[in-house]
This record gives C-alpha cells, sequence and structure tokens, in this order.
C-alpha cells in the first residue's frame, strides 16, 4: 500500500486523491485497460491511476487538479498554471500557440530547446533570433543580453513575443529582469523555457524565479530538480500580456486526452514539498554541491563552473585543460554506477537536485576527480562556438520547411540547399542550422569544425553528419 512518508497529502490535493485511490481500490470499468492488475504485466504499472475515474471522476467533479494548480499559482506567484504530463516539451508548444499566430515575428533566443523550434513550426512563427553572449574561456553560453533584445524589438516593432530559455543546460544564468524590462518597453511578453529551474527563488543562496523577475510566461520541469514523476512540468503565467483563455486553449490542443494521475499526483507532491521543507532540502543539497565543487576546483587544469551567473545547484566542468576526454570519463563514471547528465570531450554536466546528498555528491566528486587523473593529457584549446562564425540565412519559413517534402543528401552536396531540420553542435547549443536556413559554405565548415573536434552534434537526424535532410527542389 503507497504511503505518504513526509505527511504531504493534507496539503496536496491531487496526492490525496492518489493514495485514497490505492486504500479503497475500485474495480474500474475504464482505461487502464491493465485494471490496476500486477500479475499480467508486472509492477511496471504499480501506481498509474488516471485523473479521469481515478484521482477524480470521469466528469471531473471534485475539482482536485484545479485546485492542485491553483496552489501552484499561489507558491510562484502567477495568476494561472497548468500542470502538463507532457514535460516541458509540451508546455514550451503550448505557450508557442498562446503568444502569437500564424505568420507573427517573435524574438527567440538562438539556444532555443527543440521542443521550442517545434513550437514555432506548430503555432507557424517566423523567429527573429538573439543569441547569448558566450564566454570564451568555457566556450559555454551565458545569456542573451537585454540590449541584444531591444534592438531585435526595435528592428521588428511587429514583434509579439520574447521567447528565451535560461538557465542554460549547463547552468549558465542570464539577466531576465533586463529581458523582462526590455520586452515590456514595447509592451511584449517575455515567455521563459525554465525547465532545470524549479528550484530557483525557494533558497536565498538560488537565483529568483523568472517570475519574481518580471517574465510573463515561464515553463518548468517539476521532473528536474523536483522529485516529481519523468514528464511532469508546470506553465505559469501572468496574465497583464498574455490572454488565460488562449493560454488554456493552447494547453488543451496538445495535452493528450488520458492525462497520467500520477505525474500529476507527484507535480503536487513536489510543490507541496517545496513549499514547506524546500529550503532546508535545497540548502542541504547546496552545500553539498558547494564541496563537491571546492574538490574538483583542486583538479589540476580542470574548470569548474562557478559565480554569480551559475545555478548554484548545477555541476559543470570544461575538461580542455586536462587533457582529458569527457567521452571516456563518462565510461569510468558509469561503471560506477554514476551516470551524468551528459558528457563530451570537453564538457561534463551532473545534475543535482534537492534529493542529492552530501554523500551522493561527495562520491560523484570523488570518482570524476580520480577519473580525470587517470586519463590525463596534454591541454588542448577550450572549442569556440561554431555557430558564432555562420550568418542565419532563411529562405523559407520554419514550418514550410519542416512539413515540406525533404530527403538526406551527403554534407557536401547539401549546399544552397534550404535544411529541413535543426542541427546544433552542443554545448554551447547554438543552432548552426534551422529549418528553413539555406546551407552555406560557412555553415558546413562550421559543422566539420564542430565535428572534428569532437563536440556532439544535437537533434541532427544523422548525428554523424555524414549527411543532411533539406528541402527537395
Amino acid at each position: 500500500m503507497p504511503t505518504d512518508p513526509r505527511g504531504l497529502r493534507a496539503d496536496a490535493p491531487l496526492l490525496d486523491a492518489w493514495l485514497r485511490f490505492h486504500e479503497k481500490p475500485p474495480t474500474p470499468f475504464t482505461i487502464p485497460g491493465h485494471k490496476q492488475r500486477h500479475d499480467l504485466v508486472g509492477d511496471v504499472v504499480a501506481g498509474d491511476v488516471p485523473l479521469y475515474a481515478g484521482l477524480d471522476t470521469m466528469k471531473l467533479a471534485t475539482g482536485v487538479l484545479a485546485e492542485a494548480e491553483a496552489r501552484a499559482a499561489r507558491l510562484w506567484g502567477a495568476d494561472v498554471c497548468r500542470f502538463s504530463t507532457g514535460g516541458a516539451t509540451h508546455a514550451n508548444q503550448a505557450v508557442a500557440l498562446a503568444v502569437a499566430g500564424d505568420g507573427d515575428r517573435v524574438v527567440v533566443s538562438r539556444t532555443l530547446h527543440r521542443s521550442l523550434l517545434l513550437g514555432l513550426v506548430l503555432a507557424g512563427l517566423t523567429p527573429v533570433w538573439v543569441r547569448p553572449e558566450v564566454d570564451p574561456a568555457t566556450g559555454l553560453p551565458l545569456g542573451v543580453a537585454p540590449t541584444t533584445v531591444r534592438r531585435a524589438l526595435a528592428d521588428h516593432p511587429d514583434a509579439r513575443a520574447v521567447l528565451v530559455g535560461d538557465p542554460s543546460y549547463v547552468g549558465t544564468v542570464g539577466d531576465v529582469a533586463g529581458l523582462a524590462s526590455a520586452a515590456h518597453a514595447y509592451d511584449v511578453p517575455v515567455v521563459v523555457d525554465a525547465a532545470w529551474a524549479a528550484h530557483f527563488g525557494f533558497h536565498p543562496a538560488l537565483p529568483r524565479h523568472a517570475l519574481q523577475l518580471g517574465a510573463d510566461v515561464v515553463v518548468t520541469s517539476a521532473h528536474k530538480t523536483l522529485p516529481a514523476w519523468s514528464q511532469a512540468a508546470l506553465v505559469l503565467a501572468r496574465t497583464a500580456r498574455v490572454d488565460p483563455a488562449r493560454l488554456d486553449a493552447g494547453v488543451e490542443a496538445t495535452a493528450t486526452t488520458s492525462p497520467a494521475g500520477a505525474i500529476l499526483a507527484s507535480t503536487d507532491a513536489a510543490r507541496a514539498l517545496l513549499e514547506r521543507d524546500g529550503e532546508q532540502l535545497l540548502g542541504e543539497a547546496l552545500a553539498a554541491t558547494r564541496a563537491a565543487r571546492d574538490r574538483l576546483r583542486a583538479v589540476d587544469g580542470l574548470a569548474v563552473l562557478d559565480g554569480a551567473g551559475v545555478d548554484p545547484l548545477k555541476l559543470t566542468v570544461v575538461l580542455a585543460g586536462t587533457g582529458a576526454d569527457g567521452n571516456v570519463v563518462e565510461q569510468d563514471l558509469l561503471a560506477a554506477g554514476l551516470p551524468v547528465e551528459s558528457a563530451d570531450r570537453d564538457v561534463v554536466v551532473a545534475v543535482v537536485s534537492l534529493a542529492d546528498t552530501a554523500a551522493t555528491l561527495d562520491a560523484l566528486a570523488a570518482r570524476l576527480a580520480a577519473s580525470v587523473e587517470r586519463h590525463r593529457g596534454d591541454p588542448r584549446p577550450v572549442v569556440g562556438p561554431a555557430a558564432y562564425t555562420v550568418d542565419p540565412l532563411p529562405v523559407l519559413p520554419p514550418r514550410q520547411a519542416f512539413f515540406a517534402p525533404s530527403e538526406a543528401v551527403p554534407l557536401d552536396r547539401a549546399e544552397g540547399r534550404a535544411s529541413a531540420e535543426l542541427v546544433a553542435p552542443y554545448p554551447p547549443g547554438i543552432p548552426v542550422l534551422a529549418p528553413g536556413e539555406e546551407v552555406t559554405a560557412g555553415t558546413l565548415a562550421a559543422l566539420e569544425h564542430a565535428r572534428a573536434a569532437g563536440t556532439r552534434i544535437a537533434y541532427a537526424a544523422d548525428p554523424e553528419l555524414t549527411t543532411l535532410r533539406v528541402v527537395r527542389p
């Protein structure tokens, strides 16, 4: 029988509903088809309770989801909150549909996540790209400068919104308050994909969250730094510049009609935990992360991201100065049962959450330091972001290119063609190509530069980059 070890159910209506379902299990004549039997496919379906005819009635008569979303809105200081069982991917696409319409321009950070790109495609939006600053010492993105956004809005006064990702995948934090000020001067909303920042604003040592800094819409993942099920996410909005009815319509248009109750209940439980015990749990995780950073900083040549512009709960290291190959280091960590979020030749990224402790962080830091020493080689220069050598050359709207008939062609025959896909060397995750952009000689040179440096190529249909998908003539 499931339990509530931290006594959260009184403050989490969806968690309470999930527990009550198990305390008085029905004999359902509804989906899901396993009917709560574990003797058919095993415990893999344990805990799978639907929202409809599970946490609530088929007609949603008790309103537990609406109550849970209202509690989350109050905690984050939003006017509206919607839970997602499709992750930040679903949430980003819903927001893209909400903020602008077919053919409208939006200012978009070039470090967009694939889900945001697909949101642009689904909504038929035309991006005005803005690039983040990049740290020359590490080659990692620092965030889009407010002056860059202000310039883009001045050049495109018809733009309907500004969409950025912050913090970045590697944990660098930009000036969200400055971005909000720049956008609001043109009376357009700022949407922040803060998938990695559900913990921001809930400990004095952490940055404030994006709504506190003036953003209009925030998308965040409850399953990244909070203890929720995979695919748990939230959309949080202030509605002065965003139509709440249109936001609801965007959420419903892109959501499943059979939402997983366990994901919803875990989102509610994670919110209740963050509200009640978040500062304590985050404080312990932050202290452990600081200790791990100190240990790794003692490794000769290893650059450890730290300081005011970095999420204190993200552990990112750059190995170029040690000569060690991050892919080999990752194999050592996997063998020790310590998988990390990302590893390529130069950068290793470890996600820390409020579930981590001094013991888990100490084990990771010790193994990582030992592996770097084992595989130490000649220091090499940091690979600069290849995407910064390329000026995007749009020739088709993203949606038209994405849905157009396409073909895979050898890389050396792609020049002059319109890309049908997103290609982004990572890190720093800045696309060299987006759908609808022309493949130029500079594009090909940048991709070859990234590939030769051992940089991971994200999103491309062919990760080896022997071919590119381009629009058929």
